[in-house]
């Protein structure tokens, strides 16, 4: 079936060919591993220039919708969600605001996913959870390596919940959560506030309650976020 790529007025964006592709994606005009025609034949046929074609495929390989191949010519890729999402935390400036609104978009997330997890988990996974709680009792002066238990009990907790999309919007923010936590976690104050509310939403997982164990969960968020929030009134405060 032929694709009516369209034409554009010469003065026109790159944005729009970007927004025109998709939309042919959408419509199941184009499909996972189609090859788009040749660059040249391609503009000629949507009305554009080459400069502004390329600026367009450009932006959407960044976003992994096209895929350039060697020698091949460009392809639509597999469109597979984790692969979409793989670097949205790169378009979040690492700036106070966006740490707070990490918070939020964590307190719909994970207070979401615990609350799934106290209906899920099973005993050995109770077990995988504790073991981390112990490891992060003895890391509470090593600052890096209780990140490391940190990150692992969340994702201990995401996995419990079963939930892929929850779990595919918890990876897009992966690195936002890493430099957050590397952040508040250089405070030993955030690091053993940390340590009680893990302990609390463990407990809460075990009577298998999804209202305690989000609301140990949005406590633990609320916690952090609170420390984010004087750090940012005064950056130069040292906690010990």
């Amino acid at each position: 079936m032929a694709v009516n790529f369209g034409t554009f007025q010469k003065d026109s964006l790159s944005e729009k060919i970007a927004d025109r592709l998709l939309s042919l994606i959408k419509e199941k005009q184009l499909k996972p591993g189609d090859r788009l025609p040749p660059e040249r034949e391609l503009a000629v046929t949507m009305g554009v220039s080459r400069p502004s074609l390329r600026e367009a495929l450009r932006a959407l390989s960044i976003m992994r919708i096209v895929e350039n191949r060697q020698g091949s010519g460009t392809y639509i890729t597999s469109l597979q969600p984790e692969t979409l999402v793989e670097h949205l935390d790169f378009i979040i400036a690492l700036n106070d605001q966006s740490f707070l609104d990490l918070f939020q978009a964590r307190k719909i997330l994970e207070v979401g996913l615990v609350s799934i997890a106290a209906q899920t988990i099973r005993e050995d996974e109770l077990g995988a959870l504790q073991n981390c709680l112990d490891r992060t009792a003895k890391e509470i002066d090593d600052a890096e390596a209780f990140l490391r238990s940190d990150l692992e009990l969340h994702q201990h907790i995401m996995d419990a919940a079963r939930n892929q999309i929850l779990a595919l919007f918890m990876k897009s923010i992966n690195n936002l959560n890493i430099a957050s936590r590397r952040r508040t976690g250089e405070s030993r104050k955030v690091r053993e506030q940390t340590l009680k509310d893990h302990r609390l939403i463990l407990s809460a997982l075990r009577t298998h309650n999804p209202q305690l164990a989000g609301q140990a969960m949005r406590d633990h968020l609320d916690h952090v976020e609170q420390h984010l929030k004087e750090m940012s009134l005064d950056p130069e405060r040292e906690e010990r």
